[in-house]
């Protein structure tokens, strides 16, 4: 594992046996993300059951990859009458609901749909598996993280350890294109990425790649550039016909199977992501997070924790430096448009 977490081959091989019966739930499966996130999903051996929700053809996807001969049980859950029911006994759930970006749209102008469609999904995560890790996908997340901590707060069920924004798509491109300039295998490269998850709130941390890389100042801005703006390119290559949908869905599937890794008590998992955070001024700020399970001292019974140490931004070069202190007004703004959403909810 490296400091952002182990690079995976989604298929029938992962890390742990096959004693560990997870519930996975994924709100919005029938959606660009949701189908081929639950695909990877049901191919893992760490899932014993998914439970797809969405409002409009759910059964139809859950029957279609419940002919896939892997261990997991699919079950599809279709209309709000039937959400409940699709996120008891869950363990994790993953949320990519909601709608893409289309040409021309920011991340922020998906925020008034987006955010009642992800503050009802974390109502009916706080009433039906207040105990679940939430990773939450849709978009602003700068803003949908704020908005599901908030609605778990109103009904006393908030655990800032077990609520993540899914920001794993950031690591995943920056591998990818420093491995494309260098001419290294991608599966071997790590970048972490901290900061948010919406242009340049996205700081990729290229001092810190594993292997260690160095590119010229005009090479470095560029390469920044790129990574903070890959969304856009792929709305404007998918010329209104969606967003990144398949690359996103590969990045969550690698959040989910390193959280179901810790909490099946594998050591030594680190990804980054959107979280409550002391590490900044910003009340929530993404930074490599050590997942796993936390001895309580008083019985030595182990918890299901999620977050088991948030290892925070260490040592900077003077450039990230400048990133991060530029992304900070942005971020903020975010956070409190998320807060004020549930405060003025009816």
């Amino acid at each position: 594992t490296n400091e952002c977490g182990s690079t995976y081959i989604v298929t029938h091989c992962n890390f742990f046996s096959l004693q560990h019966n997870a519930k996975v739930a994924v709100l919005g499966a029938s959606g660009g993300i949701g189908q081929p996130l639950s695909l990877l999903l049901k191919n893992s051996p760490l899932v014993s059951e998914l439970s797809l929700y969405d409002i409009a053809h759910t059964p139809g996807v859950a029957a279609d990859l419940s002919h896939i001969e892997t261990r997991a049980t699919v079950t599809g859950y279709m209309g709000a009458d039937q959400l409940g029911a699709a996120l008891k006994g869950c363990e994790v759930v993953v949320i990519p609901a909601g709608v893409p970006r289309k040409p021309g749209m920011t991340r922020d102008d998906l925020f008034n749909t987006n955010a009642t469609i992800v503050a009802t999904l974390a109502d009916a995560c706080a009433r039906h598996c207040p105990q679940a890790m939430i990773c939450i996908i849709s978009n602003p997340v700068n803003s949908t993280i704020p908005i599901t901590s908030e609605v778990m707060k109103k009904h006393g069920v908030y655990n800032p350890n077990r609520v993540f924004g899914v920001t794993t798509l950031d690591i995943v491109r920056a591998n990818t294109f420093v491995a494309e300039l260098k001419g290294l295998d991608p599966a071997r490269v790590n970048v972490p990425v901290v900061g948010g998850h919406a242009g340049k709130t996205i700081i990729p941390l290229i001092s810190r790649c594993t292997p260690k890389v160095e590119f010229p100042a005009d090479q470095l801005s560029a390469l920044t550039g790129r990574i903070q703006e890959a969304g856009t390119e792929v709305v404007k290559a998918k010329a209104g016909a969606g967003s990144a949908t398949l690359s996103m869905a590969y990045a969550g599937a690698r959040f989910t199977f390193s959280l179901l890794d810790a909490m099946n008590g594998k050591e030594g998992v680190v990804e980054c992501a959107f979280v409550r955070s002391e590490e900044t001024e910003c009340k929530y700020f993404s930074t490599p997070l050590l997942l796993g399970i936390i001895q309580c001292q008083s019985n030595n019974h182990k918890l299901k924790n999620g977050i088991e140490k948030n290892l925070g931004l260490g040592k900077l070069s003077v450039f990230e430096e400048k990133l991060v202190a530029e992304a900070m007004d942005e971020l903020k703004g975010s956070i409190k448009n998320g807060e004020d959403f549930v405060a003025n909810m009816k």
